[in-house]
């Protein structure tokens, strides 16, 4: 049944997890001046021009950039250009040097590193990059590591490169693959296969300890395991789930040199799909190789969400589908059956569509506890069978029919409340100058 797509199934969910290191939107956005840079050889860099659809520039605007101490998409840029390393891709950051800071900061003081915001749907980053030696530009479009288009000076060059980096992974056709199948293919997958999940938890666990520790971003985490400590909030479950992705949250947005497993291009989807389900493994004890599943269980219905809401869109993928996806998994990896799992999708979806997406910032880790508290809580009442009815508005029969539902409301139903959303934002950047 699922086996003709197995091998696919495989290499979606290796494409689709990957490390990154800082808000992927600024990291795309590096990656991109990375490639462009790297046709101009070593020459000086003496201006960039960056141009991104509305919703990388609405969740790249406000978020820390790792080891800069500064915000947005020019910083990113300028660094990326300057260390001209894109076979390291959403970590392209993790060569930075000061020297190569202070370089950056040069140019966004000469006015020499421009972003504008071009009208249009779908993930796309364009960069130029302008030298003695010329011009060349990168496109990324599709997704954060797509490279759609690359040329120097004029000439094409993506047609006569070789490297696999330079295509778009391969994915199976998700028409026919429902969620219950996507569910089979997770327990179908050889074990060896899903090693690489203890890479995952090792990095999305060690930015929880460090939010935890240090106190970053809003500390949101550390103060919800002091409220622990006091008494005041319960040590259990739930709360611990959403200790541990508070804190991670914190730690990633605020900048800090902390690298994360990002699903579906996301690194705070990929703290969401992975630490709670991690967090309810570790106090019921569940052996490796079950969270191992269950964590592909996770991303496999994060990834097959995120291809009816888009990519970027106005609704808070980190809780209409990062969170889901935990909730499935929570459910799974706590023996329950395929119909309770199907409830838990539904329940999530009932309850949390709506939470807007206005940007990457250190605010996301409220976003991403509520979203980890509420993926514990329903995968505990979808276990005792409560399943929101089928006449309650966007909920049907069919958990796939309610997930492509979902997707009808991202997109064409709350384009109007993005372009609101960015229009706020702009307008708060420009009382910022004033």
């Amino acid at each position: 049944m699922v086996v003709k797509y197995l091998d696919e199934i495989e290499s979606l969910l290796r494409s689709g997890i990957k490390p990154a290191l800082g808000c992927t939107e600024p990291g795309a956005v590096a990656l991109a001046a990375a490639y462009a840079s790297r046709e101009l050889g070593e020459a000086p860099v003496t201006r960039i021009e960056v141009t991104v659809d509305p919703n990388v520039y609405k969740n790249g605007v406000a978020v820390g950039v790792p080891g800069t101490g500064r915000v947005g998409l020019e910083i990113a840029a300028a660094l990326g250009a300057l260390i001209r390393a894109p076979e390291l891709e959403l970590s392209v950051l993790q060569k930075l040097t000061p020297e190569r800071l202070m370089q950056a900061e040069k140019l966004l003081l000469a006015d020499r590193v421009i972003v504008d915001i071009i009208d249009r749907q779908g993930l796309y980053v364009g960069v130029t990059v302008f030298s003695p030696n010329g011009q060349a530009r990168a496109v990324m479009e599709g997704s954060h590591t797509h490279l759609a288009a690359l040329s120097c000076n004029g000439v094409p060059l993506l047609e006569q490169r070789d490297s696999t980096a330079l295509r778009p992974a391969i994915a199976p056709n998700f028409e026919d693959l429902t969620l219950d199948r996507l569910i089979d293919a997770a327990m179908e997958l050889p074990l060896e296969k899903l090693e690489f999940f203890e890479d995952c938890i090792r990095m999305n666990c060690e930015a929880a300890r460090a939010g935890l520790e240090n106190r970053l971003g809003m500390a949101a985490g550390a103060t919800f395991q002091e409220l622990i400590r006091e008494g005041i909030l319960a040590d259990d479950l739930l709360h611990f789930a959403k200790v541990q992705t508070a804190a991670a949250a914190d730690a990633r947005m605020s900048g800090e040199n902390i690298p994360v497993m990002s699903v579906a291009g996301s690194g705070n989807h990929g703290l969401t799909a992975i630490l709670p389900v991690v967090a309810v493994a570790e106090r019921l004890r569940i052996p490796r190789e079950k969270l191992y599943r269950a964590l592909t269980v996770s991303a496999l219905t994060t990834l097959h969400i995120k291809r009816h809401t888009g990519n970027l869109s106005a609704l808070c993928g980190c809780a209409v589908a990062a969170a889901t996806g935990a909730c499935a998994a929570i459910v799974w990896m706590m023996d329950g059956s395929r119909n309770q799992i199907g409830a838990a999708v539904k329940n999530m979806i009932a309850n949390l569509t709506g939470m807007i997406c206005d940007g990457g910032k250190v605010g996301c880790a409220l976003k991403l506890s509520a979203a980890a508290g509420v993926a514990v809580e329903t995968a505990l009442l979808s276990l005792k069978n409560v399943l929101v009815p089928e006449t309650n508005g966007i909920i049907f029969r069919s958990v796939d029919d309610t997930i492509r539902n979902l997707g009808r409301v991202s997109n064409p139903g709350m384009l109007e409340t993005d372009k609101v959303i960015i229009e706020i934002m702009l307008e708060k950047g420009k009382q910022s100058i004033a």
